[in-house]
């Protein structure tokens, strides 16, 4: 990890560029939506829960294709790293993007849109943990699925600059990880002690 700093210019505008929206991302979407559960303002100012977290949903949507093409040309401005550029490392770019995008796809189709972006905080729970893969196989599997991603399209380009960026990605999805699954939990646990009480 320390050599790729020596083929990557970190102070270039399109490298910082992709480095702030890789880590505005996740912190968007936690605050606003902590701020949705505790005020419930969206889904007033929307009409309804599930108005506002498909509002949210397509915010957030638009800001990972923001990422994306941060991403993408911060890697074409800086050089290749020849020990990368190779049919091997392409290869194994395309299967690692492959195996991320399968997971980042099964994840939605296991949540639905409201279960992938944030319908919890919404009020829009599901009616238990989903178990099925891919998340029989690994916990936060469309945080990973996406890191993955970022990982092939970066070893496809033989680019110092985009496993550098991966890394950034990976470290955002761990903080987001820490700071989103204890909330997570204590919203289900309510609903459990609800049902419970009932």
């Amino acid at each position: 990890m320390v050599r790729l700093f020596g083929y990557v210019d970190v102070t270039d505008a399109g490298f910082i560029a992709a480095v702030l929206s890789i880590a505005f991302n996740p912190l968007f979407w936690n605050v606003v939506a902590r701020w949705e559960h505790k005020t419930r303002a969206l889904s007033q100012v929307f009409g309804s829960p599930r108005a506002a977290c498909y509002c949210l949903g397509a915010v957030i949507l638009m800001l990972n294709c923001v990422r994306s093409h941060c991403f993408t040309e911060a890697m074409k401005s800086q050089p290749k790293l020849e020990g990368l550029d190779s049919h091997w490392a392409y290869y194994l770019g395309l299967a690692i993007l492959a195996l991320g995008t399968l997971f980042v796809i099964s994840s939605f189709l296991a949540l639905g849109f409201t279960g992938t972006f944030l319908g919890d905080y919404f009020g829009i729970l599901m009616e238990a943990k989903v178990t099925s893969f891919p998340f029989s196989i690994l916990d936060n599997p469309m945080y990973w699925g996406s890191t993955a991603v970022y990982l092939g399209w970066s070893l496809i380009h033989a680019s110092p600059a985009g496993l550098l960026l991966t890394a950034v990605v990976a470290i955002s999805y761990t903080i987001a990880v820490l700071y989103e699954g204890p909330f997570t939990e204590e919203i289900y646990r309510r609903k459990q002690k609800g049902m419970k009480n009932k």
